[in-house]
Order: C-alpha cells, then structure tokens, then sequence
C-alpha cells in the first residue's frame, strides 16, 4: 500500500500533511506520556514486528502492493494513538531509508495505514470484544480500511487532475483502484493481517486470559 514519490498532485500532499501533522503531534504527546520501564519493551518490539512485516509487499494490479501492517494489534493492545505514531515512524523509516513510499506520500500513507489502521482495528475489537474471533476481524477491518484510504487517495488522481484527458500523476482511477487495492485486501491481505492479529494478541495476552 505505500505510495512512491510522484504519484500525488501538489494539493493532495499539502491537504494529506495538514491533516497530518496536528495529528502527530497530539499522538506523540500520547505515545510520551505511555513511555515507561514496563510499556517501552514491548512498545519497541511490536514496533519493530511492524517494520519487519511491511517490508514483505506483494505487488497488485493498480500501481501498488499489498501487506501486512501491524496496527490493529498495537492499538487493541495499548492504545490508537500509540499505534498510529509507532506504525507512522515506520512508514517514515521506510520512505527515508528504503525508499518504500515516498517522503511527498508519507502523509497519505501514515493517515491511510497507521491513523486509518488504528482506529479502525481499536473500534472494531471493542465492537466484538468479548468474542474469540474479535482480533481477527480487528486486522481484518483494519487493513481493508487502511486500503480505502489508500485507493481513494491515488484514484481521484486522475479524475481532479488531467490535462486533455491524459492523468497528470497517478493514471488509473477509482474504478480500478477500489478493486485493485481493497478487493485484494479483503480477500488475501486482510485474512493474513487477522490471522497474525489474532495469533499475536492470544499470544501476548495468555497469562491474563489464564
């Protein structure tokens, strides 16, 4: 789901920070103030886990890839705030080192993967808690919401911004990227990321559920 460099106009990048960045800076009063002896451990290895399963992107038709993210288990485990600044710490990582999503993109890609990730994963277990499968459908939900944000981002490229009917910046509109990204999520990607939430969060949580 990261979006490279150039595949953005101008407005999009500048709107995409400005939702972003008073975003940020609330999260990571958050994430400051749950920093202790106790919560960093485990904060810094669910973290890492994150970076680890973003690297694996599978390309899909619609000009981007697939994976996991990871944001829905950090969120459901501390809080999604929390999970939106570490998963955007990644992502930023990722861009700056990797060149996995562009720096000019790191807004949309933070607001779609780790703000849309982990609110979405947060509210949906807090819906079904109380029921065995509620991680699953927490990753599930998570990633396929991450994925519209995405496809909605890079498919109204072309419908806002074209010159003589040729797309500016990304080509392929809302009716490719809709099934593109989010069909793919919902049926593969999606799966995986419930999976590994569920199996993650029984794992972590096994002494309480003892």
């Amino acid at each position: 789901m990261h979006i490279p460099d150039g595949y953005l106009s101008l407005e999009t990048v500048v709107v995409s920070y400005g939702l972003a960045l008073p975003l940020w800076v609330y999260g990571f009063k958050k994430l400051k103030a749950a920093l202790n002896e106790e919560t960093l451990p485990l904060i810094g290895a669910l973290t890492a886990l994150s970076f680890v399963i973003m690297m694996f992107n599978i390309p899909i038709p619609g000009g981007t890839s697939g994976h996991a993210v990871g944001a829905a288990l950090i969120a459901i485990l501390f809080d999604p705030w929390i999970a939106a600044i570490t998963v955007s710490l990644v992502l930023f990582i990722q861009a700056v080192v990797f060149a996995d999503g562009g720096i000019s993109t790191f807004a949309v890609n933070s607001l779609g993967m780790a703000f849309g990730g982990a609110f979405s994963g947060y509210y949906l277990f807090k819906f079904f808690k109380g029921k065995r499968y509620a991680p699953f459908i927490a990753g599930w939900g998570s990633a396929v919401v991450s994925s519209i944000v995405i496809a909605t981002a890079l498919g109204i490229q072309p419908l806002l911004w074209s010159e003589n009917g040729k797309p500016l910046y990304f080509p392929f509109d809302l009716s490719i990227t809709f099934p593109a990204l989010v069909g793919e999520h919902m049926l593969i990607f999606g799966v995986i990321e419930g999976i590994f939430t569920m199996i993650a969060y029984r794992f972590l949580t096994k002494k309480e559920q003892a």
